[in-house]
């Protein structure tokens, strides 16, 4: 698709407002209740208010792009992905951080085209921060609406390495394994795709994750991280790409300057 990094504005743009519905109904805790999904993930009102903006607005948007969406998903009707280009949207990643109300929550919106992420929003609504990245280079963030400023990964120093994880699920007998080949000098905790978005920042520089997570969980991140110049692989070091059977991940790690 040409002129990919034009639509970069209007989705960020999407993606604010979408975090804007989201902060109606987290400022009301009575409107903040969780009911379980078929795979007993929570979903509030504010997951299903974001998806619908973000629904509308992309399809009006790009009409002939086809769009996958958390909230949206059904395996017995999955929209024509044949041509190779789709959005990849996650209306409110970060259920629990929501739930637990530490802001560490965000909106995540990606276009994929063959398999790679080539723009990437995410939109942190309660610490009013925003990533963005449409190839090399590009990758901005913008906080608490400030002028963008332009982002880039950190030239890692090998023997004082950051590792960031998720700050939901914790370390593992995969993971202490992995990072023994590493001199790590400190462990931070993140949620949601945040966690990319800080390696992007040069705030810490690998992210190794080998459990759970589905595509509309990494896409955006990944895209942000690429456009910084950081990369995410299998945890094999084989390529990592999208629109794979059942959106679900295998195990990855995202580096910075490493």
């Amino acid at each position: 698709m040409n002129d990919i990094a034009a639509l970069l504005p209007k989705v960020t743009a999407i993606a604010e407002d979408a975090g804007r519905a989201i902060l109606d109904i987290y400022r009301d805790e009575s409107r903040t209740a969780e009911r379980q999904k078929d795979d007993a993930s929570p979903v509030t009102a504010a997951d299903e208010a974001a998806d619908a903006l973000i629904l509308s607005a992309l399809g009006n948007l790009t009409p002939e792009i086809p769009i996958i969406t958390e909230e949206s998903f059904a395996p017995e009707r999955l929209p024509d992905l044949s041509g190779g280009l789709f959005w990849l949207v996650d209306p409110l990643d970060g259920t629990k951080e929501f739930l637990s109300r530490n802001g560490e929550f965000t909106v995540n919106i990606a276009l994929i085209e063959s398999g790679l992420p080539v723009l990437g929003v995410v939109h942190a609504p309660a610490l009013d921060r925003t990533w963005t990245g449409a190839g090399p280079g590009s990758a901005a963030f913008r906080d608490q609406g400030t002028d963008a400023v332009s982002v880039r990964v950190r030239s890692a120093q090998m023997d004082a390495i950051t590792v960031i994880a998720s700050r939901r699920h914790g370390s593992g007998g995969e993971l202490d394994h992995f990072l023994s080949r590493f001199k790590v000098a400190e462990r931070v905790s993140a949620g949601s795709s945040l966690k990319f978005c800080l390696i992007a920042s040069g705030q810490a520089d690998l992210y190794p994750r080998f459990g759970r997570t589905m595509e509309w969980d990494t896409a955006a991140g990944h895209a942000v991280l690429l456009a910084a110049g950081g990369r995410v692989e299998r945890s094999d070091g084989a390529a990592f790409v999208y629109g794979k059977a059942g959106f679900e991940n295998p195990a990855f790690v995202a580096y910075g300057g490493l």
